[in-house]
């Protein structure tokens, strides 16, 4: 249990040197281990909170289709914000540009926007919907990214049904 503490507070391996602005910035503002957990679940469960209520929204008659969007997205952003509290802010960050997730993250977070865009400033239901559904699909496989072979299996899975 103390590796897996090490590991996700990000004192274990890795480049140690301290030198770095942002290294010092991310020690400074370490939090205690608990801290890190309850801040991980409260975060996580807001996020999903978040979503399943603005799944409820989706059915109300003429703003529903606003609602569901703001509250899906503000879910996902909560979702993955919650990873920030065990691995911290930097280190996410950089995870997040690795370069098997780039394209993943940079499509949830263009179709994050863009679903807000869609709700609001053009209000067109239909885009806000489809850019929900690319969010989703995006946010998935992203988080397959952390499961080892986990997206081949799914590459594979979609294969062969077809």
């Amino acid at each position: 249990m103390d590796k897996l503490k090490r590991v996700l507070s990000g004192q274990d391996g890795g480049s140690s040197d301290g030198a770095g602005v942002m290294e010092r910035a991310n020690q400074a503002s370490t939090l205690a281990w608990g801290t890190r957990m309850k801040g991980f679940v409260i975060c996580f469960i807001l996020g999903v909170f978040c979503s399943i209520l603005g799944t409820c929204m989706l059915w109300i008659p003429g703003i529903g289709l606003a609602v569901f969007a703001v509250l899906y997205s503000v879910g996902n952003i909560c979702a993955l914000a919650s990873t920030m509290f065990l691995i911290g802010p930097f280190r996410q960050l950089k995870t997040m540009c690795a370069k098997e997730r780039a394209l993943a993250t940079a499509i949830m977070l263009v179709c994050l926007v863009l679903t807000l865009c869609a709700a609001f400033w053009w209000k067109n239901n239909g885009l806000a919907l489809l850019f929900c559904v690319l969010q989703f699909l995006a946010f998935t496989w992203y988080g397959l990214s952390y499961i080892p072979f986990a997206r081949d299996a799914v590459t594979k899975l979609c294969q062969m049904c077809i």
